[in-house]
């Protein structure tokens, strides 16, 4: 799709980029991307996962140098990196993931690096109390300024966040998928908000998959994909289905085959029967058969990695059933869903999976520990053999199974990921991202171990909006606002897909 530029621009800019180069070691990330947003304006960033959209804010914020081109914020060069104050004072972004300190007050976060101080150089705390309540008194804030922030919600926390950056002078806000954790009358509220803070010259670059909001909040929009801008232009020109079709590209067919589900009579693999955990996911019904492999998709905030959370036993739904082989299994135990049968492998695999500091051998068989001997005694040349084996018939590649896990790379750690969950010989697998963060050569190699569990007879599950990581699967359900809205046999086009995902079916 050819690039359309924006015309009549402003020569008013709250952040402009021109001929962006951006590289990783011999990676090229970003390629002569430009963007220019007007003051006041609230500017849509759009792409799918890994169109570069992160590492444009990067750029823009100063986390990141650009290898080429230029950046510029209100009209003037943007500062040099190391000089932090400045660029706090000309941008903020507020992240999905909260970037208040818990521990330190709501005051102290509102001025953090900022404190009003008196003549001795010393922190003024009065002036920083009375600031932070004429502060979120203007805020509508009904919050004391002397509370822990870990005690805010989730929209306090946001409200917080703009606020720092206002009292810091910033002018250009970004928001990164700010409404992936709020209730829609709280997503009114922050778009209200918005609008207020528009009205008073404030810029906006407003980054979110759920493309029905962009309509409702911004003016303009730049879509990028594989690491290029691709279309910049007023949203009113662009309608949803031009939109998804820039994002996706030309509508491709899903061409890798994989192995297809061997058994489909008598009890599901899985089965979840009314389903519901407030919040997340309501009235959720899916059937996984042994040797199958279904995809769940959706948006973050959709509601699926809370039901991939739910069958492995990391949360409790508030009701319904799952089932293992026609067998209700016991909920929010991840104990007693492990013995059921169940096989799990997280999302990010630094936070909640990896054992840092331990050696492969003992990362790829902490689960099933009691193997190897009784009363609390392990046997070393016990668990030694079934790591050896676990490494070989995976794939690892390490120097032993002592290798400390740290030193493999990002795809041999995630295979030994996949290698736990199979160690305890699971009915049932549930990945979530079982790809994120890792190269084109262990993305196949994940790939043929999930192929491998098919034909062996499990049922699988992979969680992801990840479209490459749903080529794999026989069928997919996609996940809106925690409901089940659409299934797609093997066969769909991205397009299709991306306008379920999003909601504009």
């Amino acid at each position: 799709m050819q690039s359309v530029r924006m015309t009549n621009q402003s020569t008013n800019l709250a952040a402009e980029a021109h001929g962006i180069v951006k590289r990783f070691g011999p990676i090229e990330v970003l390629h002569d991307v430009a963007i220019s947003i007007p003051v006041g304006d609230a500017r849509a960033l759009v792409g799918r996962n890994g169109a570069g959209k992160s590492t444009l804010v990067g750029l823009l914020t100063g986390i990141y140098g650009a290898n080429a081109g230029e950046i510029r914020l209100g009209g003037k060069p943007a500062p040099a990196l190391g000089d932090r104050q400045a660029w706090r004072e000309r941008v903020a972004c507020v992240y999905q993931r909260w970037m208040v300190i818990p521990h330190l007050t709501v005051g102290e976060n509102l001025f953090l690096n900022n404190q009003p101080r008196g003549a001795l150089g010393l922190v003024d705390w009065r002036r920083l109390r009375d600031r932070s309540m004429a502060a979120l008194k203007e805020w509508d804030l009904d919050v004391s300024p002397d509370i822990d922030a870990w005690r805010l919600t989730v929209e306090q926390r946001q409200i917080v966040e703009i606020a720092r950056a206002l009292l810091q002078g910033s002018r250009f806000i970004i928001l990164d998928e700010p409404t992936a954790e709020l209730e829609r009358k709280e997503v009114n509220r922050l778009f209200d908000r918005i609008r207020g803070l528009q009205a008073s010259g404030v810029t906006f670059l407003y980054i979110s998959h759920h493309l029905e909001e962009i309509y409702e909040i911004c003016r303009t929009v730049t879509v990028m994909r594989d690491g290029r801008v691709v279309a910049d232009a007023e949203l009113e020109e662009f309608p949803k289905d031009r939109l998804v079709a820039a994002m996706v590209g030309d509508a491709a067919m899903v061409k890798r085959e994989g192995v297809t589900a061997t058994r489909t009579e008598g009890p599901a693999g899985l089965a979840l029967s009314g389903l519901r955990l407030a919040d997340a996911f309501e009235a959720i019904d899916l059937r996984v058969a042994p040797g199958e492999c279904v995809g769940l998709a959706g948006l973050a905030g959709s509601g699926k990695d809370s039901v991939a959370e739910t069958i492995a036993g990391l949360l409790k739904p508030d009701s319904g059933t799952v089932s293992i082989l026609g067998t209700k299994a016991p909920l929010g135990d991840v104990a007693a869903m492990r013995a059921a049968g169940v096989g799990f492998v997280a999302r990010d695999r630094h936070v909640r999976g990896l054992f840092p500091l331990l050696p492969v051998g003992d990362n790829l068989t902490t689960t099933v520990m009691d193997r190897f001997g009784a009363a609390g005694f392990v046997s070393p040349a016990r668990q030694a053999a079934m790591v050896d084996k676990q490494i070989a018939s995976i794939g690892i590649v390490a120097s032993s199974g002592d290798q400390p896990i740290r030193e493999l790379s990002g795809g041999n750690q995630q295979k030994a990921m996949l290698g736990r969950a199979l160690a305890s010989d699971p009915k049932v697998l549930v990945l979530v991202a079982p790809t994120q963060g890792v190269d084109i050569a262990s993305k196949e190699a994940v790939y043929d171990i999930i192929d491998q569990a098919k034909a062996r007879g499990m049922a699988v599950l992979v969680v992801s909006d990840d479209l490459d990581e749903l080529t794999i699967c026989d069928r997919v359900e996609v996940i809106f606002r925690g409901r089940l809205t659409r299934s797609f046999p093997r066969g769909w086009k991205d397009h299709d897909m991306v306008a379920a995902i999003e909601g504009l079916y």
